[in-house]
């Protein structure tokens, strides 16, 4: 393995920038399309440049300050001394691979990735098993690295801790950058943006590209659009009709409750529970106190997309 930045005294708006001359642990997952929260499109953005590269949100704020408790809380479980890597690792071959580790072991071929989860998350990481977009960024670092074994630590929900040991797969490492080296060839240096999918991630992404419209602009679509447009509203017909046959079993269900709170059948728990919450009344409001409403309204503007015959 080889250093592609020295980070020791790096600011993290530095570090971030420096990332973007590559392709990441983190960014394994999502290009291999087994990340749920980020898409092949957003990390596609962040590397051309198309969006500033970031990390505000509570999970990584939290992830950042709770790394170096899960590292040690690993050293006294497992015995193993562990030490930071103050640089940007890079692959010796492809030098667009790269690895910011979180830890590596003292005295052996192995690192250490550290993480926190939600309680929610709590399956994903039962009986030894960790979450596909993880396994994707550990082989990751092997492949840069070079190392036989990486093991991950997770503190989930602030109070269970686990780790597991992961082997490096060498059949999984080659696929892994096949797909990187194509995207990052294709997509970053050849500025083609990668296929869109459904995905929520993938929907977000799409927003921030294109987060305005020109008022009053119009174009005519390409026919290689044509399936997507019949296909989106064979899909919509779908979506109807399910939510109509999903929305009757819901009401023969709360015919067989009726005044009770719950029912119980083949291992399955129903409930319809009365709920009490308070809403502010805007409308209300702006007409007591005009001023004060004028005051702090804050504007906020969105795109609305429909699809509708004309003729």
């Amino acid at each position: 393995m080889e250093i592609a930045s020295n980070t020791l005294g790096m600011n993290r708006a530095d570090w971030l920038k420096a990332r973007r001359r590559g392709l990441g642990g983190s960014d394994a997952g999502a290009i291999a399309g087994l990340n749920p929260w980020v898409s092949p499109v957003q990390v596609w953005m962040d590397k051309t440049g198309q969006v500033e590269p970031s990390c505000e949100n509570e999970f990584c704020y939290w992830g950042n300050v709770l790394e170096d408790v899960v590292a040690k809380e690993f050293s006294r479980r497992t015995g193993l001394k562990v030490r930071r890597r103050n640089a940007i690792l890079k692959h010796p071959e492809h030098e667009w691979m790269l690895a910011n580790v979180d830890r590596l072991i003292v005295g052996t071929d192995e690192g250490l990735e550290c993480k926190t989860a939600s309680a929610y998350m709590l399956d994903k990481w039962k009986d030894g098993r960790i979450p596909e977009s993880y396994e994707a960024q550990i082989q990751h670092y092997m492949a840069v690295t070079g190392y036989s074994a990486w093991w991950i630590a997770v503190l989930i929900g602030g109070n269970t801790f686990k780790y597991q040991r992961v082997e490096r797969d060498d059949e999984f490492i080659g696929l892994l950058i096949d797909l990187e080296k194509d995207f990052w060839e294709t997509n970053v240096i050849g500025e083609q943006m990668p296929d869109v999918d459904g995905t929520s991630a993938c929907t977000e992404a799409v927003k921030k590209m294109f987060p305005d419209s020109d008022a009053g602009s119009e174009i005519h679509l390409s026919d290689q659009y044509e399936d997507a447009l019949k296909e989106y509203a064979r899909f919509s017909e779908l979506e109807k009709r399910y939510k109509e046959a999903k929305d009757e079993m819901a009401n023969k269900l709360k015919v067989a409750i009726g005044d009770h709170e719950k029912g119980f059948l083949d291992g399955h728990v129903v409930t319809w529970k009365g709920v009490t919450s308070n809403r502010f009344d805007s409308k209300q409001f702006k007409a007591d106190h005009p001023e004060l409403f004028d005051q702090y309204a804050k504007e906020s503007t969105y795109r609305r997309f429909a699809v509708k015959a004309i003729n």
